[in-house]
């Protein structure tokens, strides 16, 4: 989450058998209405294949589907489709792995920013569910809690297919100190309050962490023992710990980027969040190529954090961007709510948004080609206006936009999160065995990584979902529910 900042491969033609208990999930009827294609086999020929992995696209391709599962893939000329099969004709489309995204939310801000209060997060689990899937989201981690139970509910209730969604790393309640003002957040006191929160979230069915703004080095190492103990892994959104002292505490990811980062604030005290305003303007004035951030790229990378890009929440936070896609979606009112903020944005000549936006995108494409494990989310809070789905195939626009080839955006929100999930043996890339988490796109985002919007059809676990009636299903009120 992002506190509001006006506040202050596989082998050609190669087949292999499925394990016995290999099957599709059986599905409610409530979402049955969604399904486009639902049988044993499925063969998409003739289709381009960008498998993920960074690798070059290869064409004329056919991909065969048995029991959920990726059972054969190869030259069109030389796979044969099994009697039976439910054919897709891929001809002029591609399949490219789901999208493996890792800051999402289930919430979004439904209090006018422009008022100047703390912001209120409505929860949004139904309907949000609906639009990562229809936006190509097969699997992502929420990363912050603001909903308690409802978001691990959700999350049990799609695994047992009583609900339409993508496979979630649901994060228990934000770690979070003194100093946010945010009702929904528990401040903690101390850091067995921290071991406390874990444990009681854990046992609840959590399965990740995040802390927060205002936590001090003590609450996040043993956030870190607590967490891992328990086989979870924890990221942050700092400010109170630097993102030197959060590595060297061991912590496994750090969010927004460099956005978020006080390691270059001015008489930076420790365990004091700075502000953000203060930070950002010493960044906005740094030499994009200075010796300062390349030496903080190198000690990330040798103690294997990993970063995430949002680019998405901060492009609405930017003067003179373009509007965000997706926002007919929102319930009138808060669509007209965020198109005021943006007329606000767009005519705010104190923002350093002009400078750090373009500034940030390269030092996250310089930490990718330097080696790091750069992920990638959407983080639909802040002021509002980024909208689940759509955000995601933004997200990999602008990942090309700030310097990535598509192939290599499409490597870091499929692969990359799979691999931080510890997930890349059954998800994260095209490839015979692996689990048939599939996007099936009207174009070649390997060329024009605008294509990635053009979505056909999703498979998850092999089950085809119909983008265009999971968007029917909410438009025009998400906010609602």
């Amino acid at each position: 989450m992002l506190k509001s900042l006006l506040f202050s491969t596989a082998a050609v033609g190669s087949f292999i058998a499925m394990p016995a208990s290999a099957q599709r999930p059986k599905l409610a009827p409530a979402v049955r209405q969604f399904v486009a294609i639902d049988t044993d086999v499925v063969a998409i020929t003739h289709v381009r294949v960008i498998d993920g992995t960074g690798a070059p696209a290869r064409a004329d391709q056919t991909l065969i589907i048995r029991d959920g599962r990726i059972a054969s893939l190869g030259d069109a000329a030389q796979v044969a489709v099994p009697a039976g099969a439910r054919v897709v004709d891929g001809t002029g489309k591609s399949v490219i792995p789901g999208l493996v995204m890792m800051h999402e939310h289930l919430f979004y801000p439904t209090s006018p920013v422009l008022m100047g209060a703390p912001p209120v997060y409505a929860n949004l689990t139904e309907s949000f569910v609906r639009l990562y899937l229809a936006g190509g989201v097969t699997s992502m981690r929420t990363g912050g809690n603001m909903n308690g139970f409802a978001e691990i509910e959700i999350k049990q209730a799609i695994d047992r297919g009583d609900r339409a969604g993508p496979w979630i790393d649901a994060t228990a309640p934000y770690l979070e100190g003194p100093g946010l003002n945010f009702m929904q957040v528990h401040e903690l006191k101390d850091a067995a309050d921290a071991r406390a929160l874990i444990d009681y979230w854990h046992g609840i069915g959590a399965t990740s962490l995040k802390a927060y703004m205002h936590i001090t080095r003590d609450e996040l190492k043993a956030s870190v023992a607590e967490g891992h103990k328990l086989g979870m892994k924890i990221t942050g959104h700092l400010c109170s710990v630097t993102y030197r002292e959060a590595a060297a505490l061991g912590i496994d990811d750090l969010e927004h980027g460099f956005f978020a980062s006080t390691d270059f604030a001015p008489n930076k005290k420790p365990d004091v969040c700075p502000g953000q305003a203060a930070t950002q303007a010493v960044m906005a004035a740094m030499d994009p190529a200075s010796d300062s951030i390349k030496s903080l790229i190198r000690d990330l990378i040798q103690h294997h954090v990993a970063l995430t890009s949002t680019l998405t929440v901060f492009e609405t936070y930017t003067p003179g961007r373009p509007v965000p896609p997706g926002i007919d979606v929102l319930d009138p009112l808060l669509r007209d709510q965020f198109l005021q903020l943006k007329t606000f944005i767009d005519h705010n000549p104190a923002s350093l948004y002009g400078k750090l936006f373009p500034k940030m995108r390269l030092w996250e494409v310089d930490f990718f080609h330097a080696g790091g494990l750069l992920l990638a989310g959407t983080d639909p809070t802040g002021g509002g206006g980024v909208i689940p789905g759509y955000s995601d195939q933004r997200q990999l626009e602008l990942l090309v936009e700030g310097g990535l080839t598509p192939l290599e955006a499409i490597k870091v929100c499929t692969l990359n999160g799979a691999t931080y999930l510890g997930r890349a043996n059954t998800i994260g890339s095209v490839a015979v065995g692996k689990q048939a988490d599939l996007v099936l796109i009207d174009g070649d985002p390997s060329a024009r990584i605008e294509d990635v919007r053009k979505v056909s059809v999703v498979f998850k676990d092999g089950i085809g979902y119909d983008p265009t009636r999971l968007i029917a299903s909410v438009k025009g009120r998400v906010g609602l529910f």
